[in-house]
């Protein structure tokens, strides 16, 4: 029986025609302050964390670049803003060179911004708090006020990483992980403000964590049982535990450290640390062993925390554009559950180098090996959703078929990494580097973009340019590929991670006839990467203006541009406050595409009554 399916009447607040209430009080327009900066409402918040984490990605950006010219042109001034970073930075800038500790504060900011401040505020945050509400049938998050609160912290956390960069000192410059005993030793006030920022960033994931599992939990709409649930909620709902688990330790952890730099403690400083040559005044009894436990068993789960969301955000686009429900739902839903327990047991492999027993190696070899499992799955149940569909090459769909094979590439290479044996020659060397960011960059960074291709008429009524949109899409595919795979490559030849020089003293031209030297061909790429890492910036700029263009004067679009089946596409555009001016009921699954009897050949989650006709009955099949 096909169910009387309408689209909603048009929203108004009780009593707005009038400027009064239901009560007859007059009727006050929320202000720019309430309704924008100190904003309770989920969608405001995923916007702000949308736009201040795609500005740090920007930045974050920014300092590649400059260090990838420093690598291809080590001591040279930079062209055109040198004068600038000497002027804004001082000493560690002289001449409009980046100075060796200088690419080092670079390196350490660059790796904390993309992650803590960019992808995972993105992915996590931005894209959880506007769809996850509405694909739920939720007026808003549980916690509206501890939300705000959330996107605050995080707001807050990134002013004081940014401020760090024009304190005397500079910025951070121990690396992303911020290793003792070098973290506590390096002689600059940076780290302090990098491990203060890093508490503001980890309160702030975890109140949105504890939020969005309350919200999932608690507020899901009648009918939406847990098997109803579209695949992106199951992957907000898994990393909102893994945050909630994995972070409190580096939060305890960073206290600790932040005490070892400032009141001289020795948590993590060992007994006769000698700094330049002189035995340090630390007590010591700390082990810098503990920092890399505790910093790796967030910073592996941590990884799923930027991919899962990605991944949710890909399988919602392929399952509309190939107009066929998800292959394998429940497949799907056993692996990302799969994926956040094993997540928890694989921390170590990231410390093969550290002297551990082979038996524990073993161990952390065998977890490794099978959390790919799950993951395989996944991505072989995204492949398999394009068999036999009718598929819409769109500009949201250009970047989720994208993401599908730099996942694969990221994923593969990342299974060396995994053992022991070949782990130690990888290890620290451009490899790793070229395997981490084929996961994040041209893997997660991409799903990202199409989401917001996605989600982008939802939030403004309005559709993104599709040309400027797929020129956005190809030139990043090419150019994204040029700069990391040639990595593989250097990687593999020995090239290690984080020289300021990008290997120069270890050259074939530096050393002649010395044995495995870096030979000329391979230091040759760090100028190829460096044109390709510029060009990746300009294929920048058509997404940057299309995004602000097409806010005003974008294509206008109705309710549900894409014809998709989810309740986020149910309610009018933009979402009014309170999300649904009638409570849905949900009777189907997500993605009941080339459903016989629907208008269009889709059918929509919930079945919404005319205005005054009360609830629908739900459907009979």
């Amino acid at each position: 029986m096909q169910a009387n399916v309408q689209q909603f009447p048009p929203f108004r607040e009780p009593g707005a025609a009038h400027g009064h209430d239901d009560h007859g009080h007059e009727h006050h327009e929320p202000g720019f302050w309430t309704k924008y900066i100190f904003s309770s409402d989920h969608k405001v918040i995923g916007i702000q964390y949308g736009i201040t984490a795609l500005t740090f990605l920007l930045f974050g950006f920014f300092l590649m670049l400059l260090m990838r010219w420093q690598i291809a042109h080590p001591t040279q001034p930079v062209p055109f803003l040198g004068p600038l970073l000497e002027k804004m930075l001082g000493p560690m800038a002289a001449g409009g060179a980046i100075s060796a500790d200088l690419y080092n504060a670079f390196g350490a900011m660059h790796g904390t911004i993309m992650v803590f401040l960019g992808v995972v505020p993105l992915a996590f945050a931005a894209f959880g708090n506007y769809v996850v509400p509405l694909m739920i049938g939720a007026p808003d998050m549980t916690f509206p006020r501890i939300n705000m609160a959330s996107y605050h912290a995080f707001f807050l956390g990134g002013v004081v990483m940014f401020v760090s960069f024009f304190i005397p000192g500079g910025a951070a410059q121990a690396g992303w992980t911020s290793y003792s005993p070098l973290a506590t030793t390096i002689p600059t006030n940076g780290q302090a403000f990098w491990l203060v920022g890093m508490v503001l960033l980890i309160t702030s994931s975890l109140l949105g964590a504890v939020n969005f599992i309350a919200t999932i939990i608690q507020l899901r709409a009648p009918g939406m049982t847990w098997m109803r649930l579209p695949w992106f909620v199951w992957a907000q709902f898994v990393t909102a535990f893994i945050l909630l688990l994995a972070f409190p330790p580096l939060e305890a952890a960073g206290v600790l450290q932040l005490m070892d730099n400032a009141l001289g403690t020795s948590f993590f400083l060992p007994t006769g640390l000698a700094v330049a040559g002189k035995v340090g005044e630390a007590s010591g009894g700390g082990s810098p062993l503990l920092w890399q436990h505790l910093f790796w068993f967030l910073g592996h789960p941590e990884v799923y925390v930027l991919i899962l969301p990605a991944m949710g955000v890909v399988a919602e686009i392929v399952a509309n554009n190939t107009r066929k429900p998800l292959w394998g739902y429940k497949s799907l839903v056993y692996s990302v559950l799969a994926v956040g327990f094993l997540s928890f047991i694989v921390w170590a492999h990231h410390m093969y180098m550290t002297g551990m027993g082979q038996r524990i190696a073993t161990f952390f070899q065998a977890t490794t090996m099978i959390i790919s499992i799950p993951s395989v799955i996944i991505l072989t149940c995204l492949l398999l959703s394009l068999w036999g569909g009718s598929i819409r090459i769109n500009t949201p769909m250009l970047f989720a078929l994208g993401f599908l094979p730099m996942f694969g590439i990221g994923g593969l290479t990342g299974l060396p990494l995994g053992l022991a044996a070949a782990d130690l020659y990888l290890h620290d060397t451009y490899y790793v580097i070229a395997h981490f960011h084929y996961v994040v960059a041209p893997g997660t960074i991409f799903a990202l973009f199409a989401g917001i291709y996605f989600w982008f008429p939802k939030m403004t009524g309005r559709k993104m340019n599709e040309f400027w949109g797929r020129v956005h899409f190809w030139c990043s595919f090419v150019f994204m590929n040029l700069v990391f795979m040639p990595m593989f490559a250097q990687g593999i030849k020995g090239m290690i991670r984080r020289m300021s020089d990008g290997g120069v003293n270890y050259s074939a031209a530096r050393v002649p006839g010395a044995i495995d030297t870096l030979p000329g061909s391979i230091m040759e790429l760090n100028t190829w990467i460096l044109w390709a890492a510029i060009a990746l910036g300009i294929a920048q700029i058509p997404f940057i203006i299309n995004l602000f263009w097409s806010i005003k004067h974008g294509e206008k679009v109705g309710t549900n541009p894409w014809q998709a089946t989810t309740l986020d596409w149910h309610t009018p555009t933009p979402p009014p406050h309170g999300n649904f001016p009638q409570e849905p009921h949900v009777v189907r699954g997500p993605y009941e595409y080339n459903a016989p009897g629907f208008e269009g050949g889709f059918a929509p989650q919930a079945e919404f009554p005319a205005a005054g006709q009360g609830h629908a009955q739900p459907a009979h099949h």
